[in-house]
């Protein structure tokens, strides 16, 4: 998809691509490196290369960005008396040496911009200034290490950090948010540009959340408004979400990422964001000899309502603001001029009106969904149902509850809790209690389920009560704790815990006693979601009733032509699912918003990842979804809709 990606953002008007680099991806376990695939770092690069655009590195390698344990790889939790993100030797060294890796493979790829190559900026951390206070001196010691660290990787480009107004000298310090024009305090240093790395196009979104909608005005007016401040760079984020397959978004996160950005999730134009501002973008390039060379002057042209002019010897732009709700006429160089309500006219001769970032004359499209085939018939679907285990089939042992991102480190949404006890009364009624930090539960009582309960985005922890029958004799409570992706930012995020925090049996604690624990399930274990773990196990024929914690299996030919793909989930509950071997990502229709919809209902197959026939698809279906009901589709732009 890169390619054509690319392509679209340039024929949008941008100049540059921005990446993050994603540790936990490029190094999964300690000096194990991956940059093959879609992991080819170098090769992304060098393709936007070939296009002619130029690129900005942010090297992190703590990253955030709605990616689990923001970006960082779990491996690090587990080094003795590491502290991320702090005055602290041992993870000082791993970001060093990791970020030290990263700078030297551009450098022998010839392509930081000193060398003649696409990279104009770096990143070093992100958004530290939302955490440092929490460490104190050390956060400030941190600070300015990374800051020297980076600067004597001696890349030849200079280094940012973003939400760091304090950063030393030559890191650039820049803005994120949504009005860099009016909220940025501007660098921190008369010879830094002012630098806006995250223009938020939309926001992320949370299952149980709606997409966040951002107008293409909006959007436009604070672009033209950190311009005419003297802005030098505004990156959008995101200009492409795209998709967070496999396990990769961090906790409670939609798989879809910023599906409302100018291209979306499948890469397609969103109008009339992208066309708006391609609009945008032209019209500033016509201002660049004045921007570049001419002297700023600003003054009022009414109590809501500035003039930003820049002229040189020979060239004249002026930006003409009105930052009130309401239109007005203004009047500049004896000209009268109309302003729409909260909008900024530009004129680049300082004469004529090229752009008004309120006047959007291109038509809205709207995406629309067609099936391509119905995997209705119960006789082409597979069943493998997942056994429940008991405290004798788990030979994980511990007197107290594990936390569950500490054991399961990465490898499994999943982790089962299970203990035993003697019920001394037959048939008798009790009451199990749990209390999880996260972030779904489904509880198990001699292989039956008796109630299931999640957490939200704002509140991941879980409480459940249940009435539950005891029978008399031994009892087999079974708990399956899963995490919907880890925390990603925060202070401290190595003291994070997740999972089981207390368990009580009509008021008897058991949290200090004997557990058993199996990570992950038996069927990702196996890997039956690939076509040769498929084999290991005895699939059975598709059955009228659903249980949970089933896996579903099929198999589908590629649709024709070349619309995005993707898999109508609506009718099953929560779970993952594969193509082909390859993790989609985590699907959970029935979290549903306030107006009773899933958050997400679609998710996208990548063409690449297809064969013409024969495409493996494997579910995992938590709860009790039906899969005859699903669908799959292809995206297209319909008829465009009028403004």
């Amino acid at each position: 998809m890169w390619p054509n990606l690319i392509a679209k953002a340039k024929e949008g008007g941008l100049d540059v691509i921005q990446t993050y680099v994603f540790w936990n991806l490029h190094e999964p376990q300690l000096g194990q490196y991956e940059f093959s695939g879609r992991f080819d770092l170098v090769g992304f690069i060098k393709e936007i290369q070939a296009q002619g655009l130029y690129v900005t590195l942010r090297i992190g390698p703590y990253i955030e960005s709605e990616f689990t344990y923001g970006g960082l790889p779990l491996w690090l939790h587990d080094i003795p008396g590491i502290v991320f993100r702090s005055n602290n030797d041992q993870f000082k060294y791993h970001m060093q040496r990791f970020t030290t890796k990263i700078v030297n493979m551009m450098k022998s790829a010839n392509l930081y911009a000193s060398q003649g190559g696409p990279i104009i900026l770096s990143q070093i951390e992100n958004e530290y200034g939302n955490i440092g206070r929490a460490f104190q001196e050390n956060g400030v010691t941190y600070m300015h290490w990374a800051a020297q660290m980076a600067v004597g990787l001696q890349t030849g480009v200079p280094w940012v950090m973003c939400k760091q107004d304090d950063a030393p000298d030559p890191v650039i310090n820049t803005c994120n948010g949504m009005e860099c024009g009016t909220r940025f305090k501007g660098p921190n240093s008369p010879n830094k540009p002012s630098l806006w790395t995250e223009n938020w196009t939309s926001f992320y979104q949370a299952f149980g959340g709606v997409p966040y909608l951002r107008s293409a005005k909006d959007i436009a007016y604070n672009v033209a408004l950190f311009i005419a401040k003297k802005g030098s760079y505004v990156n959008y984020y995101m200009y492409h979400g795209g998709t967070n397959f496999d396990r990769m978004a961090s906790a409670f996160i939609t798989t879809a990422y910023y599906d409302e950005a100018p291209l979306d999730e499948y890469g397609l134009v969103r109008q009339p964001k992208w066309g708006h501002l391609k609009e945008l973008h032209a019209a500033i390039k016509s201002c660049s000899q004045a921007l570049l060379y001419g002297t700023q002057t600003t003054f009022s042209l009414g109590s809501q309502q500035q003039a930003y002019v820049f002229r040189s010897s020979t060239e004249c732009a002026a930006f003409l603001e009105n930052s009130r709700n309401g239109d007005v006429t203004v009047q500049f160089q004896n000209i009268p001029y109309q302003l729409p309500s909260k909008s900024i006219s530009i004129l680049p001769d300082c004469k004529n009106v090229a752009f008004n970032t309120a006047k959007v004359n291109v038509q809205n499209n709207a995406r629309a969904m067609k099936t391509q085939l119905q995997f209705n018939s119960a006789e082409n679907w597979k069943v493998y149902t997942e056994a429940i285990p008991n405290f004798d089939d788990t030979s994980l042992r511990a007197n107290t509850l594990l936390d569950q991102i500490g054991t399961a480190k990465d490898t499994s949404d999943y982790m089962w809790y299970t203990f035993r006890f003697n019920g001394n009364s037959p048939n008798a009624q009790s009451v199990l209690s749990i209390y999880s930090q996260g972030h779904v539960l489904h509880s198990f009582i001699n292989g039956v389920l008796i109630g299931s309960a999640h957490g939200s985005h704002n509140n991941m922890y879980v409480a459940m009560e249940n009435n539950v029958n005891l029978i008399n004799g031994m009892n087999n409570i079974s708990i399956l704790s899963a995490t919907v992706g880890l925390p990603n930012s925060g202070a401290y995020l190595e003291r994070r815990v997740a999972g089981l925090r207390q368990v009580k049996v009509q008021g008897r604690d058991f949290t200090s006693y004997s557990w058993g624990y199996q990570v992950g399930l038996l069927g990702e274990t196996m890997q039956i979601y690939t076509a040769t773990g498929s084999s290991k196990v005895q699939w059975q024929s598709f059955q009228s009733s659903t249980k949970p914690l089933t896996w579903y299996q099929t198999t589908f030919d590629e649709p024709a032509g070349n619309d995005p793909v993707v898999l109508n989930l609506g009718s099953m509950g929560k779970g993952l699912t594969w193509v082909n071997g390859q993790g989609i990502g985590r699907y959970w229709i029935s979290f549903h918003t306030q107006k009773g919809t899933p958050s997400q209902q679609w998710y996208h197959i990548p063409r690449s990842l297809l064969k013409s026939t024969g495409n493996l698809l494997v579910i995992l279906e938590e709860e009790t979804g039906n899969p005859l009901g699903i669908t799959l589709d292809t995206v297209y732009i319909a008829e465009d809709q009028a403004s």
